[in-house]
């Protein structure tokens, strides 16, 4: 780094009006190089470039108040492995569940009324995956306070939410039309469907959904509505690949079962017309996961 990179990097991303009082904090550019220091040393094998680091701490910076104590106030490690997970950097990602959501769990127990594995299901998708353009949460992080205890607190939110029968529907619900729509008038498959078909069949789907474990909805909701790979996936959870390429598939197999049972004993319709209405469902599982599943 030349002389004043880092300082030049932090100003550039802070309003004009607060870039005096940056530039008058005594040993900037060296406290910088500190918490840059302490980042690396704290995870050196995570990849995080100082144009990525600086801004992320300029953005945390509060225009009121004094930036001198701020600064020197950062849990910098913590704020250099949030600000590389919300980059969604593999090592990143890895540490994050190995040594702060473990921990968390370890802490949080197990929350009344629902199980731990739906708290930490919740909180991987919320904590690590955009919603609509916007970053993740964990991005909101500004290293005021240590990591772990700050994702203890959302954690204890969700949590909170999950008891709620609203909070839990709202995981995998969406309108009684989902699939109405989904269906465009294009379709030549679509005539297989009346008015009251297509109610059952939008029905039998969010039956289903409900039936699959939180850790089931998690997967295929991260592969087939977010896009993530399985590469990415495996790392967000610490699993080989395979394995989790196989949770999918077994998830998503197990989710038209279900569909099919509920299709046979809702609708009166002779074994070749239910097969085909379930080969539309398979066919456009992709589609239908987005919007029964979207939380928007």
């Amino acid at each position: 780094m030349t002389p004043g990179t880092l300082t030049d990097l932090l100003l550039a991303h802070v309003p004009p009006e607060s870039q005096d009082a940056l530039r008058a904090v005594p040993g900037l550019e060296a406290l910088l190089e500190e918490h840059l220091a302490k980042g690396k040393e704290a995870w050196p094998d995570v990849t995080l470039a100082p144009e990525h680091f600086l801004p992320h701490i300029a953005r945390h910076l509060s225009p009121e108040g004094a930036p001198d104590d701020a600064l020197r106030a950062l849990h910098a490690a913590d704020l250099y492995l949030a600000c590389a997970c919300a980059a969604g950097e593999p090592q990143a990602l890895r540490h994050f569940e190995r040594h702060v959501l473990a921990k968390v769990a370890t802490r949080l127990g197990q929350p009344p009324g629902v199980t731990l594995d739906e708290v930490l299901q919740v909180a991987r998708q919320r904590l690590l995956l955009g919603v609509a353009g916007t970053p993740p949460k964990i991005a909101e992080y500004s290293g005021r306070g240590a990591l772990g205890g700050w994702v203890r607190i959302v954690a204890s939110r969700i949590a909170r939410e999950l008891r709620s029968q609203a909070g839990r529907q709202d995981l995998f619900s969406d309108t009684p039309h989902a699939l109405e729509r989904l269906l465009s008038a294009g379709d030549p498959e679509r005539e297989l469907l009346q008015a009251h078909s297509r109610q059952v069949l939008t029905e039998s789907l969010q039956a289903a959904l409900a039936e699959l474990t939180e850790r089931e909805r998690a997967l295929l909701r991260l592969h087939h509505l977010h896009g993530l790979t399985m590469d990415r996936i495996a790392t967000m959870y610490g699993e080989p690949r395979s394995s989790v390429a196989r949770h999918v598939a077994q998830a998503r197999e197990r989710l038209l079962k279900l569909t099919h049972r509920e299709l046979a004993s809702r609708l009166k319709l002779n074994g070749q017309e239910l097969e085909s209405l379930l080969g539309l469902v398979q066919s456009r599982l992709d589609l239908s996961l987005h919007r029964l599943m979207d939380q928007g």
